[in-house]
Formats: structure tokens, C-alpha cells, sequence
């Protein structure tokens, strides 16, 4: 791990700095605004308000009985109670364990990737049908989510990272793991049978046995954990300081993320992997530190998170099951209710960021001038590797055909099944086409505007809310081309205008808008989670499908629309490149230069935002297209947008009509979505982007 951040990286980090007073800090010993008196009050109360919670929770079930016989009580309720306690106290202290190891009140399990490492690991496990007791699926959660945690940090730059950097590199290398669990999920459906919701986070049990395994390592695993609680206390204050004091820097960070993955893969084990309620446990503690500052040695820090984790659980699930029903709530796993609560804290959080100041800069990559020479001949060779790849596209499928075969459709001379064969791939390469120079387009746009070269439109919210509104129109009423279009417009646009004013203070933080999009983003997966699971089960496996990127069954009608836009947008791209050279360096010089900065911001997000919903009606959901074309690009041309620009949508179109090709040969005549192919290819580059910029 790397030594503590300068001063000057402080002012990015969100938490302690704003919203509680850091443990272990002067102002956090009792005496200084509270005692030991309120600190005991403060826990007694919480423990009070756990059991009203869990009061209420056993009144609720399928039975429709207040006080269920006992068969019922032992069988299912308390169980369920029991899960839901467990789940919470781990979350909840291995989120503050995190918080307080890396000094960034944003880590978290799901931040970090943790939960996404473990829940594709336990997958991985079922697909390829290894039976193994439920310990030993403990040992593979953790596996997995040590290994997600170290990825992450190692890549971000450890502790010493800014906020906005940790999460972003968690959130995209989460998306990297939940496309290769869609990815199994899809390949091994029998396999895999039932992980589609337990993924989300399920309370479900048929006993008491999966507790009573998991409690023991749970209450192991937390002992330890306040064994360290003085070392994290001095830790607080610095690693130099810490050294001094005696405290063995390195073996104590270590040792505290072990328990916070091995708290974590537990909790993945017992319940499925619950989002977010190791980012809100210690939120909520920590605001509780502002108000009996008693309560800011990990002694006590670290039973609150605990407490706080447990009733958050423990509400989450009855509230869920007051509003939807016992019977629906059986379909609906709590770990979206707890997902949408945990993307509103995010936004919450970010909300409270601090501007950096004009001439503070995100890590970015240093790319080479380029020459005009160097741009034409690799504009040239990927425009011929783009018509390559549509030609492979056509050919290539559960039926072969050979390029004869394509001039006798283009003739409409060819035979029936030529003819079929080629009527429905036609659509699908050209929407893959289409689709990837939009995706590249919008993430070329997003990275400019926000100043951060690891943004792009999915971690922004704004493909999540067009996905979220093309699944309203799906579930909800008979699907048609036009309601999935005008549902995916509104929804993008709504999530974008949400992202936008949110992000709003006096001006727009670059570091704000990610994190407030990645917020909205987690939120709209939630609810998107919730409507798919709500709905009819025979449109489940062609909605998820649908959701994580297909070209499957497209039809001109839905490729119309983004054809039409990205013809206006490109020229208007091209038109403004050298103002997206200038809004890229800070906010200082293109007012200098006469630039209006807010209304220029707000007319390039407004485009990107309507070249990924429409793109998401094309191909459905497809992720790190807008991240990866854009960095390619720069990396063979240069930064100036003039040459970025056009050699990203062609690195676009040519990714995904790579990816959809791939996706329907390599298991012919079985298909994988071409987003997943899309997100296997591209999660390595986004490693090695992460790898270079962490000390640029």
C-alpha cells in the first residue's frame, strides 16, 4: 500500500473530511461533545430498534398469520430473520473496516468489487458443476473476493487514490464481473439455475442450517476486527504518524482487508451478494459520530456499523414485503431495495463533495502529438477492417454462406434460405455497426466534457435509464419498436437531467457528475433488476438477455432512428472538436478563449445522452464501447479531437460488429449477447488503462 495522500489529494475525498468526524481524530475521544454515557445510550437504542425490526419482520409472511405456528416460525420466518441479522452485522463492519483502511468514506464491498468477485466465483463453481459443501463455498467467495478487492486497489493506486478514481475503477471492473456471471448465467442455464436472483440478494432460506455455518466465521471474523480497533484508530491519523507510534502500517491494512473479504464472502455465501449496505452502515455511523463523539473509536465504530448494517436488512426486507406482498416479495430479492437505498447515499455523498479547484486534474494518460500522415493511414486501414468485419458478419452464423451467396441477395435472386439467412443478419450487423460508432461518438463526448478519462456513458447512468425505461415499456404493456424507442429517449434523458442537476452547485464538478452518475447508475440497475423480476418469467430470459447486449432479432425499424442521429451528431462533433480541446483542459480556459462552459457542457451531455439511449434500443445494453474506443483512439492518433473523434466511431463500429460476430459462431448455433463479448474484450484493455494512468 501506498504512503498517505498529499494534502492536496484531501480535498477530492469525500466521508470523515465532510460528514463525520474522523475516528481516532482528537474530536472523536469522549469528553469533546459526548460521553460514554450517550455512546451506551446510542447502542442500547440501536439494539432496541433491532429488535422492533425484526418484531415486525416475523409478523410478515406468505401465511398471512401475525403469529405463525411454530413449523412456520422455525421453518422459514426466523430463518429469514436470522440471515438478514447476519448479512447486515458483516456488511456493515467490513464496510467500515474498508472506509477506514483506505481514508475514502466511498469504499465499500460493491465499490471496491468485492461482492461482484465473490458472487462470479460462486458462479463460475455452479456452471462447471463442482458440488461442494457449503464451506467450501465460503473459501471460493473469498477467493474471488480477495482477489477483486486487490485488483482494484492495486489498479486505483491504493490508499492514497481520490474518491472519484476508486470508484469508478470499482464500478468498472464490477461491470467487468457481472458480464462474466451474465455470461455463465446464459451458457449454463441449468447449471446456474436460480443464481439469476440470488445474485441480487435473496433472504430466502429452508433453515437455520446456512446460519448457523456462516454465524460462527461472522462473529470470528468481527472479534478480530476489534482486536485491530486501536490500531485503526491511530491509523486515522495518517500512516507517517501511525509508523511513529509503533503501529506496523502495511501488516494492519492487510490483515483488516482479509476480514473485511472474508466478512463479505460470507455474507455472499449465506445470502447472495446484498448491494450497498456496506456503503450505508458506515455512512450512517459515522453521522451518528458528529452527534456523540464517543462513538469514533472502532471499539465502538465498528458494533455500530454492525447494528446500523443488520436494521438496514432487516427494514429493507420488511418494507419490501409491506409494499409488494409476502408472495411478491418471494420473486423480488432484497438486495434491490438495499441497492436503491445505497445508490441514494452515493448521491447523498457526492453531493457533498468539494471542488478541487480550477487547477486540480483527474489522472489521465500522456498520448503521443500524432501526425496528419499517421491519422489518414490508420483512418484508412480501420475503415477497411470495419467493412471487412461487416462482410465476415454476413457470412459467417449458423448457416454458412459464401460472398456469392450476398450478391445474389442483393439482386433478391437468392435462394429461400440464403435469403432468410441474410434478411435477418443484415439488420444485425448493420445495428452492431451503427450502434458501436454511437457508443464510441458518446463516450468521446462524456470523457471531454467531464475531464476524466474513465467515464463514459454507461457509468453515467444514462445507458441504465434508458434500459430502465425500455423495461417499463416491456413488462408493463405489449412491447412495440416506437414505445421501446420513445421509453429508452425519455429514460436516458431523465437520468441524464437527474445526473446534471444533482451534480449542479454553482457550477458542474467533473468529479461531482461521475459520481452522482455512477450513483444513478447503480440505481437504475436496481430497479431494472426489480421490473425483470416482477415480470412474466417466460419474458425473463429474453429481457436479461436483451439487457446485457444483443443484436438478436433487430429490425431496420430500430436501427432508423440512430442512423438518423448519428449522421447529425458526428458533423456536429467534428464541428465543435476544437472547443472539446479546450472545455478538456479545466474550467479556467475556455472562458478565457470567449467558450460558454455550462451551456457548451450541457449541449455535448444532451447529445451523448441521446446517442446512448437510441443505441440502446438498437443493441440493448452494451457496456465499455464508449470507454475503450475513444482511449484506443488517442492512444493511435493523438489527444486533438479532430483526429479522435472519427477514429473512435470507427473503432467503435468495428468492436461491436466484432463482438456480435464472435457472439454468434463461437457456440453456433447457441448465441452469446454481443455486450458480454463486448465486455470480455474490453475489461483487459480497461485493466491496462487503469495500470497506466494510476501514476500519470
Amino acid at each position: 500500500m501506498t504512503r498517505a495522500a498529499p494534502r492536496e489529494a484531501g480535498a477530492e475525498r469525500l466521508g470523515a473530511e465532510e460528514s463525520a468526524v474522523p475516528a481516532g481524530s482528537p474530536d472523536a475521544r469522549p469528553g469533546r461533545g459526548g460521553s460514554a454515557l450517550s455512546a451506551a445510550g446510542v447502542v442500547a437504542g440501536l439494539v432496541l430498534a433491532l429488535l422492533l425490526a425484526s418484531l415486525w419482520h416475523l409478523t410478515q409472511g406468505t401465511s398471512g398469520a401475525v403469529f405463525a405456528e411454530s413449523e412456520i416460525l422455525l421453518g422459514s420466518r426466523l430463518p429469514r430473520l436470522a440471515a438478514g441479522a447476519a448479512v447486515g452485522v458483516a456488511l456493515g463492519a467490513a464496510g467500515l473496516l474498508m472506509q477506514s483502511l483506505s481514508r475514502n468514506a466511498l469504499a465499500s464491498p460493491d465499490t471496491l468489487g468485492v461482492t461482484g468477485g465473490a458472487y462470479l466465483a460462486v458462479t463460475a463453481v455452479a456452471a462447471f458443476g463442482f458440488s461442494i459443501p457449503f464451506w467450501a463455498s465460503g473459501v471460493v467467495a473469498f477467493a474471488g473476493g480477495l482477489a477483486a478487492a486487490a485488483l482494484v486497489l492495486g489498479l486505483a493506486g491504493g490508499s492514497a487514490t481520490s474518491t472519484t478514481r476508486l470508484v469508478l475503477a470499482g464500478s468498472a471492473l464490477a461491470l467487468a464481473f457481472q458480464a462474466g456471471t451474465s455470461t455463465l448465467l446464459i451458457l449454463f442455464t441449468e447449471e446456474t439455475k436460480g443464481l439469476f436472483a440470488w445474485g441480487s440478494g435473496s433472504l430466502s432460506q429452508l433453515g437455520l442450517e446456512g446460519f448457523l455455518r456462516a454465524a460462527p466465521l461472522i462473529l470470528f471474523a468481527f472479534a478480530f476486527a476489534l482486536l485491530l480497533s486501536r490500531r485503526l484508530d491511530v491509523l486515522a491519523l495518517g500512516d507517517d504518524t501511525a509508523s511513529s507510534l509503533g503501529v506496523p502500517v502495511r501488516a494492519t491494512r492487510l490483515v483488516g482487508i482479509l476480514l473485511a473479504v472474508l466478512l463479505t464472502a460470507a455474507a455472499v455465501t449465506l445470502a447472495g451478494p446484498i448491494g450497498f449496505v456496506g456503503l450505508c452502515a458506515p455512512v450512517l455511523a459515522r453521522l451518528l459520530v458528529r452527534l456523540v463523539p464517543a462513538l469514533g473509536r472502532h471499539l465502538l465504530l465498528i458494533p455500530v456499523a454492525g447494528l446500523i448494517g443488520a436494521i438496514v436488512v432487516i427494514l429493507a426486507d420488511a418494507v419490501l414485503r409491506a409494499l409488494i406482498g409476502a408472495e411478491g416479495a418471494i420473486a423480488v430479492p432484497t438486495g434491490v431495495a438495499t441497492s436503491v437505498l445505497g445508490a441514494i447515499v452515493l448521491v447523498v455523498m457526492a453531493r457533498r463533495l468539494r471542488d478541487g479547484g480550477a487547477v486540480r486534474r483527474p489522472p489521465s494518460i500522456r498520448f503521443g502529438v500524432g501526425t496528419d500522415r499517421r491519422f489518414r493511414i490508420l483512418l484508412t486501414i480501420g475503415v477497411l477492417v470495419a467493412a471487412a468485419v461487416v462482410l465476415v458478419g454476413l457470412l459467417v452464423g449458423s448457416t454458412p454462406l459464401l460472398t456469392g451467396d450476398i450478391l445474389l441477395w442483393l439482386r433478391h435472386e437468392a435462394p429461400p434460405m440464403i435469403a432468410f439467412a441474410l434478411d435477418e443478419r443484415a439488420p444485425r450487423v448493420v445495428a452492431a455497426l451503427i450502434a458501436g460508432s454511437a457508443l464510441a461518438l458518446a463516450g468521446t463526448l462524456t470523457q471531454a466534457v467531464s475531464r476524466n478519462p474513465l467515464a463514459e456513458p454507461g457509468l453515467l447512468g444514462i445507458t441504465g435509464g434508458a434500459g430502465l425505461g425500455a423495461v417499463l415499456v416491456v413488462t408493463s404493456t405489449a412491447a412495440s419498436t416506437l414505445g421501446m424507442l420513445v421509453a429508452a429517449v425519455i429514460g436516458a434523458l431523465l437520468a441524464f437531467g437527474l445526473v446534471y442537476g444533482l451534480a449542479w452547485r454553482g457550477g458542474l464538478s467533473a468529479d461531482r457528475f461521475i459520481l452522482i452518475g455512477i450513483g444513478v447508475w447503480h440505481g437504475t440497475v436496481a430497479l431494472t433488476t426489480f421490473f425483470l423480476l416482477r415480470s412474466s418469467p417466460w419474458d425473463t430470459p429474453k429481457i436479461y438477455t436483451w439487457l446485457s447486449g444483443t443484436t438478436y432479432g433487430r429490425v431496420w425499424e430500430q436501427i432508423v432512428p440512430l442512423l438518423v442521429v448519428l449522421v447529425l451528431a458526428l458533423p456536429f462533433a467534428l464541428l465543435v472538436r476544437r472547443d472539446l480541446d479546450v472545455i478538456a483542459l479545466d474550467d479556467d480556459t475556455p472562458r478565457l478563449v470567449g467558450i460558454r462552459l455550462e451551456p457548451s457542457r450541457f449541449a455535448l451531455l444532451a447529445v451523448a445522452a441521446i446517442l446512448a439511449a437510441l443505441s440502446v434500443v438498437a443493441v440493448g445494453v452494451v457496456g465499455f464501447v464508449g470507454l475503450v474506443a475513444p482511449h484506443a483512439a488517442r492512444a493511435l492518433v493523438g489527444a486533438r479531437h479532430a483526429r479522435v473523434i472519427p477514429m473512435a466511431t470507427v473503432l467503435g463500429a468495428v468492436l461491436v460488429a466484432t463482438a456480435d460476430a464472435i457472439g454468434r459462431t463461437v457456440l453456433a448455433p447457441a448465441q452469446l449477447p454481443a455486450g458480454l463479448v463486448v465486455a470480455v474484450l474490453g475489461a483487459p484493455y480497461f485493466v491496462w488503462l487503469l495500470w497506466r494512468s494510476r501514476d500519470a
